[in-house]
């Protein structure tokens, strides 16, 4: 009687290990830690963003953090209200929503939205990264809110 094996499966990585990655860059961005976005990120990672003002580019972790310091490092107030990480395909997708206070960019709150879909190298940091920026926009007033719902020209409107 002849045994044969089947060779094992080569290594992969899992969901598992690429939420892990995904998650430290988000717990990064959280606490403002450019440090700690740029260690996610493989030696030869590349940026792509779709900003309001263009197509922009940045390569290797010291210059893809240094745009998110730029972004979100000189505010006065920074919170992270929401953040997703899912995945598309072997794509990782990372979704965050922001609001921050900046005496350089005026009174009040201002809210931006960006998304990010990501591949990771074999050692599981991200390689390649592209993000959509919904740009930074004067957060309204919760009573303006209320008076816009309660209008009936509103109410027409959204039919």
């Amino acid at each position: 009687m002849t045994t044969t094996t089947a060779p094992l499966p080569a290594a992969t990585r899992s969901d598992a290990a690429l939420f892990t990655v995904a998650g430290a860059f988000l717990d990064g961005l959280a606490a403002q830690d450019f440090s700690r976005i740029a260690a996610t990120l493989d030696d030869a990672a590349h940026l792509s963003a779709l900003l309001p003002r263009g197509l922009a580019e940045w390569d290797g972790p010291d210059q893809i953090s240094a745009a998110f310091r730029q972004w979100f490092g000189e505010v006065d107030r920074f919170e992270l209200v929401d953040a997703v990480i899912g995945g598309v395909g072997p794509r990782l997708h990372l979704r965050w929503r922001v609001r921050v206070q900046a005496e350089a960019r005026g009174e009040g709150w201002l809210v931006i939205e960006q998304q990010v879909y990501a591949d990771a190298g074999p050692d599981g940091r991200l390689t390649r990264l592209s993000l959509l920026c919904s740009g930074f926009h004067r957060e309204a007033s919760p009573r303006a809110e209320e008076s816009a719902l309660a209008s009936p020209a509103s109410a027409r409107s959204s039919r």
